[in-house]
């Protein structure tokens, strides 16, 4: 039986610290993010150059590990970017390897959640990337008919706040779904409802900085944002 989720340990930067799930869906976390691993590096082995990537995957990793320590003050808790959004549209396929050790240098330096919930960390906030990155490969078909600059911008701003929003989502139905019953629980519930409420500004924030990069990366090097299927 795992302890009772606290709103104090689940508040910890969107991660899911050791010992607060039940062994079975720690497991299945692993699996899931085994499975999505596997499935990451096969896509990128089928490239024409596999290690074209793994410089900008290396520097967006860095960058991914630093966010976490840069905390924004959001009553009752603190936020940080999560950068997924980004990482999604800039690394394509390498976003979900370079988010699983991204998170892994986080929980072991910086005990940001745990190394037996590595694997379902790993899936609410690599998962997400991974569609960010489809959904941002679809603004091609858009720029045929509107003005390119406009139509990366607007990709761009939702691949951000989505990348935040589907974690926020992925987080709140893991946790509220291996909640028991009775009043201990319905108070974490509504306390984990309200962390997610204070992850909307996160979502705006993160969606105007990706699309500021992204259209600094358009202007100065194109390159960076293609090429990634």
């Amino acid at each position: 039986m795992s302890e009772p989720l606290c709103f104090s340990q689940v508040a910890r930067k969107m991660h899911i610290s050791d010992g607060l799930l039940p062994a079975p869906v720690v497991i299945g976390g692993y699996a899931i993010t085994s499975l999505t691993t596997w499935y990451s590096l096969h896509q990128i082995n089928r490239q024409s150059e596999p290690t074209q990537g793994i410089p900008k995957a290396s520097l967006l990793t860095a960058a991914f590990f630093v966010a976490s320590s840069i905390h924004i003050p959001f009553p009752p808790t603190s936020l940080h970017l999560i950068l997924n959004g980004l990482l999604g549209v800039v690394l394509g396929y390498y976003a979900f390897p370079a988010i699983l050790i991204g998170l892994f240098f986080q929980a072991v330096m910086l005990g940001h959640g745990g190394l037996s919930t590595l694997g379902l960390n790993a899936a609410i906030v690599g998962i997400p990337a991974l569609l960010i990155y489809h959904l941002f490969s679809w603004r091609s078909f858009i720029e045929r008919y509107f003005n390119k600059r406009v139509t990366t911008g607007i990709f761009a701003f939702f691949a951000g706040a989505l990348g935040v929003a589907l974690t926020v989502i992925l987080f709140f139905g893991l946790v509220v779904s291996t909640l028991g019953t009775g009043e201990h629980a319905d108070s974490e519930r509504v306390a984990t409802l309200g962390l997610v409420i204070t992850h909307i500004p996160l979502m705006i924030l993160e969606g105007i900085f990706t699309t500021f990069v992204v259209l600094f990366l358009q202007q100065a090097k194109p390159q960076l944002l293609e090429g990634n299927g």
